[in-house]
């Protein structure tokens, strides 16, 4: 890739595993902790896209508890489990190649930044537990513009803030309709792609497919 003076990240997904709050109650919620899980973010990414549509907004955390709500009682789940839940969903494990190579890419002297639904303070947590707050310059939160991804407004956030164009920027995304809203907006997208999936018919391919991020260390 060239021109790349930005390498941004979404969060969720991309550099955490969504599924690790569940999965590490798995003993206590049994064999339908994985679609529970499936269904929880689902219902979170559904929720962020009609709240921006309707301008009613929410911050992600307030989503995240609205949305477990749902999936519980779908699931017929133990609501003495909730606060368990939430609990591990600030803490979510990073996939296994994420420290190093973040690391790497620092060394190159890229600037590195997350653009994430988060609020910035579960954004901030969630890197500090992790211990890869040494790694980023900055942790930008569409909190900043008041709405959700996909909107245009939010991948404004860092070309403002860094002054570059819009095609300096790298952008890096496991969810398929926000590789699109990044790419169609004007970033060179790059698509995590850790579970083969089918990419989204949006008016946008991919530049670059990768099967988790230690693929990007050969594209720099």
């Amino acid at each position: 890739m060239k021109n790349v003076k930005a390498i941004i990240f979404d969060a969720y997904g991309t550099l955490f595993d969504v599924n690790s709050a569940a999965e590490k109650c798995k003993d206590k919620i049994g064999d339908k902790w994985e679609p529970f899980a499936n269904f929880w973010r689902t219902t979170q990414l559904e929720y962020t896209w009609l709240r921006s549509l309707m301008g009613r907004h929410k911050d992600f955390w307030q989503i995240t508890e609205d949305s477990l709500d749902k999936s519980m009682k779908t699931f017929n789940i133990d609501s003495s489990m909730k606060n368990e839940l939430l609990n591990l969903y600030k803490i979510l494990s990073p996939y296994k190649e994420v420290p190093e190579t973040l690391k790497a890419l620092k060394e190159k002297k890229f600037k590195l930044a997350i653009l994430s639904n988060g609020t910035p303070s579960l954004l901030n947590e969630l890197v500090k537990s992790n211990n890869l707050e040494n790694l980023f310059d900055d942790i930008f939160s569409i909190e900043e513009v008041g709405v959700y991804k996909p909107n245009s407004k939010v991948y404004d956030i860092p070309v403002k803030k860094y002054k570059i164009e819009k095609n300096e920027v790298a952008f890096l995304s496991a969810n398929t309709w926000d590789v699109s809203g990044g790419g169609n907006y004007g970033y060179q997208s790059i698509w995590v792609n850790r579970n083969n999936n089918i990419f989204d018919n949006l008016d946008f391919k991919a530049n670059i497919e990768i099967k988790d991020l230690s693929g990007l260390l050969n594209k720099f």
